[in-house]
């Protein structure tokens, strides 16, 4: 049994060509959720949601390998949001959506009228807003999990939920750092949790927000070793991954799937996410880090060629193909 743990949203979106995508299911939890799914693991979600998330979205989750019993639905109706605007530069920006919809020519949707970022709060370490997940959500009777992957969530989140699950007897933990948090500001609370997890799995992106924005990215990795991480995986888009093992403090570049400007690639949302709940499901059935890139490269690979969280999981047959063709 495979968890992935983080947020259930309602995404808005942008595309790198200018197409506006509105009220799509979504949330880094899913993403996950279908990286794994894709090789046939039965995972959970673990996440909460508002009384106002609609149901027949999650109603329709189990039919594709995806199971709920692991959502904590709350009273009161929360702000499940998220937006996202791809740039033609490559880069991705999650505020100002009305500037971003007025540049493609499209009306502002009048959800996001007073829309800031889906993040608030993220950075905290001592308080948890209300769709954060607490270590006590975790389901009592949750005995038998293989895995666990942490997406982006709430610093007090990802400083406390580790402990919970290590009583739980959860013997691999995953983490997706939040990007409000990977900043110079909160080092400290990073080496805390680096040491309780097994895998580390920032961005590029997150790396430079931590140690500056003209660090060498294989020395950054090797840096986040030595600060507790037993492995790190750098997710860096059409670059690939860096692998670093704390062990040895050895880097590994591994290739991405698709390579930069192929035109498969029609929609990057939740590549990071889907990514990391391939690698998940290949480090617990290989017990090979390098192995599980190749999962969450293979992952990541399949939802990016369609629209929407789901679209890939109809392509469990082609992930299989394209692991055996890298390995």
């Amino acid at each position: 049994m495979f968890v992935t743990a983080g947020g259930m949203r309602i995404d808005y979106l942008i595309t790198h060509d200018g197409e506006a995508r509105v009220e799509m299911v979504g949330g880094n939890a899913l993403y996950a959720a279908v990286g794994a799914a894709l090789w046939d693991a039965p995972v959970h979600l673990w996440a909460r949601v508002g009384s106002n998330y609609p149901q027949n979205w999650l109603n329709q989750l189990p039919q594709e390998q995806i199971q709920i019993d692991g959502l904590v639905r709350l009273p009161t109706p929360q702000d499940h949001r998220t937006f996202f605007a791809y740039l033609p530069n490559g880069r991705r920006d999650d505020t100002n959506p009305a500037a971003h919809f007025a540049r493609v020519g499209q009306p502002l949707p009048a959800a996001l009228q007073d829309y800031i970022h889906s993040a608030p709060g993220q950075d905290d370490p001592h308080n948890y807003e209300p769709l954060a997940l607490r270590p006590d959500d975790w389901p009592e009777d949750w005995n038998e999990v293989t895995a666990v992957h942490l997406s982006p969530l709430a610093l007090a989140t990802h400083l406390n939920a580790p402990s919970r699950l290590r009583q739980a007897a959860v013997q691999q933990i995953t983490l997706d750092p939040g990007e409000r948090y990977m900043i110079p500001a909160r080092a400290a609370q990073i080496k805390q949790i680096l040491p309780q997890i097994d895998v580390f799995l920032p961005s590029a992106m997150e790396v430079r927000s931590l140690f500056g924005e003209g660090v060498d990215l294989a020395e950054a990795t090797v840096m986040l070793t030595k600060w507790g991480a037993k492995w790190v995986v750098v997710k860096n888009g059409a670059d690939g991954v860096l692998l670093a093992d704390g062990r040895t403090q050895t880097i590994t570049h591994i290739p991405a799937y698709h390579p930069a400007n192929d035109p498969r690639v029609v929609d990057v949302t939740g590549a990071g996410d889907s990514f990391c709940g391939g690698f998940m499901v290949g480090l617990a059935q290989t017990g090979d880090a390098a192995q599980a890139v190749h999962y969450g490269l293979v992952s990541a690979s399949l939802v990016i060629e369609g629209y929407g969280a789901l679209y890939a999981l109809s392509r469990q047959t082609e992930a299989q193909s394209r692991l055996h063709q890298r390995l």
